[in-house]
């Protein structure tokens, strides 16, 4: 069964390619648009992994990702923070605080998420 992959960020231009590359590197993968989107649908997808933005209408990734980790059901989820706010020390203090497991700022390789997703899931 493949690992599972959710996508939450609200620019297509984003998303579309972090689709297309997690798929093609044989994962399942649904995407959220907003924070509340994306708690909605982490029960039942229940994902391996989040690729998810900080910068989110509403709930921000920081919230999303404070949620997951107070969840014990959802411990073993990965979060990859997906910023363009750069290197911000701060955030990026904030964000591994929060529990966030990496932190990848935009603009962003391809092979740099990939490698990450690959060593955050061992595989």
């Amino acid at each position: 069964m493949p690992l599972k992959v959710l996508i939450v960020d609200d620019e297509p231009n984003i998303v579309v390619p972090l689709q297309f590359l997690m798929e093609q590197n044989g994962y399942d993968v649904m995407v959220a648009e907003s924070g509340e989107q994306a708690m909605d649908i982490v029960p039942e997808f229940r994902p391996d992994l989040i690729l998810l933005d900080i910068m989110l209408p509403v709930l921000d990734g920081f919230g999303v990702c404070q949620m997951v980790r107070e969840n014990p059901d959802w411990q073993d989820t990965k979060i990859i923070l997906i910023t363009a706010m750069g290197r911000d020390e701060v955030n990026i203090t904030k964000g591994l605080a929060l529990g966030a497991d990496a932190y990848i700022t935009k603009p962003f390789s391809n092979s740099e998420v990939v490698e990450k997703v690959k060593e955050l899931l061992g595989n």
